[in-house]
């Protein structure tokens, strides 16, 4: 366990909430008011009675009775979004004129409870003296009592009172100088007590937000990078001030998880402009299960979601990935060329802020390789889906795109399969326009660019990705009514035909698809180096070539892209790279120098995929007849199911290997089946295409060489084999774990009746997240080493890691990880939670666990 998860309690965080937004009872009445009104008594007199949060006319409790909440968190909820917590109304210094304190400066503070800070109140009004607080032993200050002020142990008989404008120490007199009261003066209960403490509703007053995060960073973090982690060798304290106290009396707060959510918190505090905040200790202890399912929810999907309108497309367009000394680097957009619409809108935008440099430009009819390859000095954004909508303040018609999600990190644009594992995450977090969005965008692409993009940028015009359109616009159809919503069916219909349009275009077409054996490759067309990788990316490559013509490697990038030298080994090269980046893949021993050959078994599971869900919908949907207006021709369902039939005998003939129990690759080239063992073999499950016996040949083979400690790994050692100085190491190989492996093998496996499989992946790929969320500073990445216990976020491998580079608080996360960890969690149980949120190793728990338990993780 590690330093923190020792620490972390065994439970899950229990958080009193009000379900209706208006802070109401189930009885209509606003529990704010909590009047006290007469009840008659039998004798005929009258007492005041009170009945937390109801008003009654007769001595019978209403029928729903509330238990009264503190003053400081009825109506607080110190889980809410950072828009809400941090908003205007917590900020002490914007809070109305209510019980306030004005100083000599003019400056007003106040805080819930009418009081000011503590240091400042005494520097400028050393007679308003400090708020007293009572013991957690007796309820009432002696103090306060008409007793001799030392003689604090003797029972007291009469109440008495305080004046509040004299001094403490003039305040206790004799009964006779003081104005009775009707009630025993009580000192109000510090949040500071240990009982209250022990509840964790206790409340930090920081009134510096500026100087605790200095003095946090300057005291914790020893590496200088802005993040608390595990690795920093500070004392793991800080003290701040109480709530309560307005900052006068002090609460360590310790250890590196709850310091790293103090800086995470103080770093959004500050990004909202507050100088001074409250915070809640739960907030900063909160389970981390519960808090980064909350943060995934609440905060990253929103940081990665884009709204292309005349306000946003400036910043949309500029692209980070291109960055070399001939890229012209003004924001530039392309439009289809029949699109009229978009393109005087976006001229619009560019002269709305000429300060941008938006360069609006129409793209060709035809779009050929070559083409494509002419933009790579002027690079840009494709345009997407957009919608016309009446604005009231110019009262006419303009366009405004739907909204999508992007990955993360450098990944800035609509992604193809990116997208379909983000809309699993987004739909069950109920962000379904987000996910529809998406299905539409990629109706658009494949209508105007001819596919579903690699990613909406000019130099991906001509690669796909992997194709998840079916299956996605199914799920968005089932959120949005079903076939109860005639829009619904609509907008399935018109996702269908896109589809089927990509099918026969794209993945059934020249150059992607073998005609003798029925198969599919990634094959994409493409013309010279691809410019959106990293600077230096290919120069290990390139070096030979440009000693050979005796110029650097930028004169030989140069001299090759203009075709002014021809290499046809370079060609053979770019071809299996773009393959490789067209996979998803991008990259791996396995495609390296072979892609473009190799049907997949990751891809024609999914074409197959795309075959039986047709036929479903054009049977229901299409009235079993579907004329393609691209082609001239009709099909029904069982064609489609014929083609479904074929594409599986092929599979399960030339890929699929019963002594290793893999579905395996087939190179079309060399016509035989390949040994690489990779985790795309648990797609075939997915898709629904392997038969019962084939599932279970792959738990008792595959599954044990690719079960690690936090999940499944992308591939097999054996098959990645021994790595150098001149073999490095390759992200989608051993020892990394990716989001869609697992998420498609947990689907797949519970779909042919392994759900204890499922749940038992699920826990490890979670553990490896929530450990490393806790220990290293709330980070979530694209990718992880499933092999490593301590810091499984670190990667070596040719890209690094996207998600890890931010100061202070991540803010997105990775778009499929995300997905991964909302997923995963409904595999879990409450004592599986439970055990995440303490950080407990898989070995261990699986090794606590008993008997009867034990069969819903499927271990013996």
């Amino acid at each position: 366990m590690s330093e923190i998860g020792s620490r972390l309690p065994t439970f899950e965080i229990n958080k009193e909430t009000d379900t209706d937004s208006d802070n109401k009872d189930n009885s209509g009445l606003d529990p704010k008011s909590n009047t006290t009104v007469n009840i008659e008594k039998k004798n005929g007199t009258s007492e005041g009675h009170h009945i937390d949060g109801f008003e009654t006319i007769d001595n019978t409790l209403p029928k729903y009775h509330r238990r009264r909440l503190s003053s400081l968190n009825e109506f607080h909820d110190p889980f809410s979004n950072a828009e809400i917590y941090y908003g205007p109304e917590v900020d002490p210094s914007k809070l109305k004129n209510t019980g306030n304190t004005t100083f000599n400066d003019g400056n007003i503070l106040q805080s819930p409870l009418g009081r000011v800070s503590t240091a400042k109140r005494f520097a400028t009004n050393p007679k308003f003296n400090r708020t007293r607080t009572m013991s957690v032993i007796d309820n009432v200050s002696h103090f306060k009592t008409n007793l001799d002020r030392y003689s604090f142990g003797q029972q007291h008989k009469e109440p008495a009172t305080i004046n509040t404008t004299e001094d403490v120490s003039d305040q206790v007199k004799p009964q006779h100088e003081v104005e009775k009261t009707t009630h025993l003066l009580q000192r109000r209960g510090s949040e500071d007590d240990i009982i209250i403490s022990s509840q964790g509703n206790r409340r930090f007053f920081i009134e510096d937000v500026d100087r605790t995060l200095h003095e946090l960073l300057q005291n914790e973090d020893t590496d200088a990078n802005c993040q608390i982690t595990i690795e920093d060798t500070g004392p793991k304290v800080l003290k701040v001030g109480s709530a309560n106290s307005f900052g006068f009396q002090k609460i360590s707060i310790r250890g590196t998880y709850m310091l790293s959510n103090l800086l995470q918190e103080l770093t959004i505090a500050k990004s909202f402009g507050r100088s001074q905040i409250y915070l809640d200790e739960a907030r900063i202890n909160e389970n981390p299960v519960n808090r980064l399912s909350r943060l995934i929810e609440h905060q990253f999907w929103n940081s990665l979601t884009r709204h292309i309108d005349l306000h946003t497309i400036g910043k949309i367009a500029q692209d980070s990935k291109v960055q070399t000394k001939n890229v012209k680097s003004n924001p530039r957009i392309y439009v289809p060329y029949n699109n009229e619409d978009q393109y005087e809108f976006f001229l619009q935008a560019s002269q709305m802020d000429p300060s941008l440099k938006l360069e609006v430009e129409y793209l060709p009819k035809h779009i050929t390789p070559t083409y494509v390859k002419s933009l790579n000095d002027t690079p840009g954004l494709l345009s997407l889906a957009m919608e016309k909508h009446f604005d009231p303040s110019t009262g006419e018609m303009t366009l405004s795109g739907y909204p999508y999600a992007v990955p993360g990190g450098r990944f800035n644009e609509l992604y193809g399969w990116d997208s379909y594992l983000m809309a699993l995450g987004l739909v069950e977090n109920g962000k379904v326009d987000v996910a529809k969005g998406m299905v539409e965008h990629f109706i658009f692409e494949i209508d105007n660019y001819g596919k579903i993009l690699n990613a909406n940028r000019s130099y991906y015009l001509c690669r796909s990705q992997p194709p998840f359109l079916t299956d996605m616009a199914l799920i968005v159809f089932n959120k949005i009514g079903g076939e109860n919503n005639p829009q619904a069916i609509n907008f399935l219909r018109r996702a269908f035909k896109a589809a089927i349009k990509e099918y026969k275009n794209v993945w059934t077409a020249s150059p992607r698809y073998d005609e003798e054996t029925g198969l599919s490759c990634y094959h994409p067309d493409g013309e010279g180096i691809p410019p959106e990788t990293e600077p230096g990316h290919f120069n290990t490559i390139l070096a030979p070539y440009a000693a050979k013509y005796n110029v650097t490697i930028e004169e030989f990038r140069s001299l090759y892209n203009d075709k002014k030298v021809k290499e046809p080994a370079l060609d053979e090269f770019f071809l299996h790279d773009r393959g490789v980046r067209e996979s998803g893949h991008d990259t791996t021993y396995r495609f390296e120098g072979v892609c473009a050959y190799l049907a997949t078994i990751d891809l024609n599971a999914l074409l197959y995929k795309y075959e039986t869900d047709i036929a479903k919908v054009i049977e229901k949907y299409f009235d079993d007849s579907y004329f393609d207006p691209s082609d001239n021709t009709d099909s029904s369902s069982s064609y489609w199911r014929q083609r479904a039939r074929k594409r599986k005998a092929t599979i399960e003939e030339k890929l699929w290997d019963e002594e290793k129990g893999f579905y395996f690759d087939y190179n079309i080239k060399l016509k035989q089946r390949t040994t690489f063992e990779s985790a795309t073999t648990f797609w075939a499950l997915w898709a629904g295409l392997a038969t019962p016996e084939k599932a279970q040949r792959m738990v008792e083979k595959a599954l044990p060489k690719l079960e690690v400690l936090g999940g499944l790994v992308a591939s097999s050692e054996e098959s990645r084999g021994p790595l150098s100085v001149d073999r490095p190491s390759r992200q989608w190989d051993y020892p990394y774990g990716w989001a869609p492996h697992q998420i498609f093998a947990w689907e797949g496996l519970t779909k042919y009746g392994y759900r204890g499989i499922s749940t038992r992946l699920s826990y490890r790929w979670l553990y490896m997240m929530t450990k490393a969320f806790v220990d290293y500073n709330g980070i979530v990445v694209e990718k992880y080493d499933v092999t490593r216990g301590i810091d499984p976020h670190k990667v070596d491998a040719e890209y690094g890691n996207q998600g890890a580079d931010f100061k202070g608080v991540a803010t997105e996360g990775f778009g499929w990880v995300n997905s991964s960890y909302i997923l995963g969690l409904k595999y879990m149980n409450n004592y599986a939670r439970r055990a995440l949120g303490a950080c407990i190793a898989p070995s261990s728990f699986f090794k606590r666990l008993k008997d009867s338990e034990k069969k819903l993780y499927s271990l013996k």
